[in-house]
C-alpha cells in the first residue's frame, strides 16, 4: 500500500510512538486522523527533523484531531466517520492507545488488583478489538487497490507479552492478547482485503517509561544487547512505514527490541 494519498487512523497519536507514526505518515503524504484523549503537542525540533529526514512527498498530508476514548463504541464510530466525511476513505489503522500502569497481585485493598487490572485490560486489549472491529465495517465496503488490499491494521503489543517482568501480569497479559489475536484476525479478514500485523516493543522513549523511577530506567538500559540505549519513537514509525508498503507481510507479531528479553 502506498502512504501519499491513504488515510490512516491513529490512536494514542497525540504522543510517545502515536506521535511519532502521525508524524512519519503526514511526512509521507498521508492523511492521519487521530484518537486520543489530548489533542497532540505542537512540533517540536525532533519531530520536525523526522519530517525532513523521510519527506517522500511533495506536499504533506494533512491531520486531524478528535477526543476519543478506545473504549467507548460510540466514539470510535465517531472518530471512523470523521475520517470518510474528511478524507473519503480509511486505508489504515495504527492501534498505539495503551496503558502501563504496575499491578501488585497481593493488594492490601479490597479488589484493589482487580480494578487496576481491569483498567488495563479494557483499554490495551478490549479498545484495540474495538478500534479494529468498528473500523473494518466500512472500511469492508470501500474499493480495493491493485493488489486487491482494503486497508491495513496495525497493533502495539509489547515484549512483555513473551517475557513480563514483576507487577506486569495484567499488562502482560493485555499484550499477550494483543499479540496472539493478530493470526486469527488476519485470517478472518483476509476475504476483505485487509492485513493484520502486531509491533512488540521493548523498551522505548515514551511517556509512559519515563514515568518509572530512576534505578527501574537503568535496569532495563542494561538489559538491552544492542544497541545498549531505549528505542527511540522513529524507530516504532520506521516499522510502521514498512509494514504499510509490504504488502506480504501479514499475520505476524514483530518483536521491535534490541534482542532484549526481560528477566
Amino acid at each position: 500500500m502506498k502512504i501519499k494519498g491513504s488515510t490512516f487512523l491513529v490512536t494514542g497519536g497525540s504522543s510517545g510512538l502515536g506521535a511519532a507514526t502521525v508524524e512519519r505518515l503526514v511526512a509521507l503524504g498521508g492523511n492521519v486522523v487521530i484518537a486520543d484523549l489530548a489533542p497532540p503537542a505542537p512540533s517540536d525540533a525532533a519531530s520536525r527533523s523526522q519530517r525532513s529526514a523521510v519527506s517522500a512527498a511533495d506536499t504533506p498530508g494533512e491531520i486531524v484531531f478528535l477526543k476519543t476514548s478506545v473504549t467507548a463504541p460510540d466514539e470510535i464510530q465517531a472518530v471512523v466517520d470523521l475520517a470518510f466525511e474528511k478524507f473519503g476513505a480509511l486505508h489504515g489503522v495504527i492501534n498505539c492507545a495503551g496503558v502501563g500502569n504496575v499491578v501488585k497481585t497481593v493488594s492490601k485493598k479490597k479488589f484493589g488488583a482487580l480494578e487496576a487490572a481491569r483498567q488495563i485490560i479494557e483499554i490495551n486489549l478490549l479498545g484495540t478489538y474495538n478500534v479494529v472491529s468498528i473500523a473494518s465495517t466500512p472500511m469492508s465496503k470501500q474499493e480495493p487497490n491493485t493488489d486487491g488490499e482494503r486497508g491495513v491494521f496495525i497493533n502495539t503489543a509489547s515484549v512483555a507479552a513473551f517475557d513480563g517482568k514483576v507487577g506486569q501480569a495484567p499488562y502482560s497479559a493485555s499484550k499477550g492478547g494483543v499479540a496472539s489475536m493478530t493470526l486469527p484476525l488476519a485470517r478472518e479478514m483476509a476475504q476483505y482485503g485487509f492485513r493484520v500485523v502486531a509491533i512488540a516493543p521493548g523498551a522505548f522513549e515514551t511517556p509512559m517509561v519515563a514515568r518509572l523511577p530512576g534505578k527501574a530506567s537503568d535496569e532495563l538500559v542494561e538489559s538491552i544487547p544492542f544497541p545498549p540505549r531505549m528505542g527511540k519513537p522513529p524507530e516504532f514509525a520506521q516499522l510502521v512505514q514498512h509494514i504499510i508498503e509490504n504488502t506480504y507481510l501479514n499475520g505476524e507479531v514483530i518483536r521491535l527490541d534490541a534482542a532484549i528479553r526481560m528477566t
